[in-house]
């Protein structure tokens, strides 16, 4: 496990304890956006995720978790 994907795991879990809706919201986000992000970029399958696009805590955790994800097949890429 690299060490980006550490430090944005601990923090995904550090605001899911913060906060009673909006920070669990966005470690979904996160989480479905990191394994969107990865798996695409990667070319390893389609990733079906929750995608509540109107609710603003998801979809910025969604943006977060794909750029995260992304960026982390590139560097594996590079490896």
């Amino acid at each position: 496990m690299t060490m980006r994907v550490f430090v944005g795991a601990l923090l995904v879990l550090a605001f899911a304890g913060c906060g009673p809706n909006a920070d669990a919201r966005y470690a979904s986000g996160y989480s479905d956006g990191y394994a969107a992000g990865y798996n695409t970029t990667c070319q390893i399958r389609s990733t079906l995720v929750e995608g509540d696009w109107d609710d603003k805590n998801y979809a910025s955790g969604y943006r977060d978790g794909y750029v995260s994800g992304a960026q982390d097949c590139k560097r594996k890429q590079d490896e």
